[in-house]
């Protein structure tokens, strides 16, 4: 994708469908969450105060790496900090906050997320709880940033969760891969104390999935050709 104008009209439309998609999850409530995606030194996102699952490509604002707003009619979401504070320190394509209900209560439990499955190695490996402070604060971007370090997700605690991609897709695939991660933790907490992959675990994952190319698809080779057999001795073709 190309910023050819400032409108950014495609990207606007991608935000608002992931939205809609995101509530359909029920990984965003009312008008709790925000989504942004990046192209160039312009920023498509959500407004503040929208209906996230019925948000519209009018109700996304494109601003600039500075906060200005460049297009569009409302204000941006109170957590516009913390979005371009994720695209400067890590060169991010695209951001997803959402107040989802298993990452949210998982986020007021715990210090960090385990890593109680090896997809969870696909965000980086354990998940940090950013500390709590007020929402829309500079204090809650920090924190926040800080737990994002070697990680594409954090949980801010008693709040949500944020995560981040390359790409619009990656984001949404991430928060939804950490919503299903914090579910994994809270059914097995209900039986006993979850176990956690240690780190030789971890590196054996790793190793296993660049062997095998984990996570794509693996054509199946096309079979060798029939040999067509000799004839035996006195036998005719």
């Amino acid at each position: 994708m190309t910023a050819s104008s400032s409108t950014l009209s495609q990207e606007r439309a991608a935000v608002a469908d992931v939205c809609r998609r995101l509530g359909a999850e029920g990984l965003l409530i009312g008008t709790a969450g925000n989504v942004s995606v990046r192209v160039e030194d312009r920023v498509a996102i959500t407004a503040t105060g929208a209906v996230l699952a019925r948000l519209t490509p009018d109700q996304v604002t494109v601003v600039d790496l500075d906060g200005k707003i460049v297009d569009g009619t409302l204000r941006p979401t109170s957590e516009l900090d913390l979005h371009l504070g994720v695209y400067r320190r890590y060169g991010a394509g695209a951001v997803v906050h959402t107040h989802a209900p298993m990452a949210t209560a998982v986020s007021c439990v715990l210090d960090e997320l385990p890593c109680v499955h090896y997809q969870l190695l696909a965000l980086g490996g354990t998940v940090r709880v950013a500390p709590y402070a007020t929402f829309g604060t500079p204090a809650l971007a920090e924190s926040v940033l800080a737990a994002l370090d070697g990680r594409s997700a954090a949980l801010m605690a008693n709040h949500g969760a944020v995560t981040h991609g390359t790409t619009l897709d990656q984001a949404v695939e991430n928060a939804l891969l950490l919503e299903w991660a914090c579910g994994v933790y809270r059914n097995a907490a209900a039986m006993g104390r979850p176990r956690a992959l240690d780190e030789q675990q971890q590196l054996a994952v790793v190793e296993a999935a660049l062997a095998r190319g984990y996570g794509t698809t693996h054509p199946v080779p096309p079979a060798p050709p029939a040999q067509q057999q000799e004839p035996t001795k006195g036998e005719s073709r």
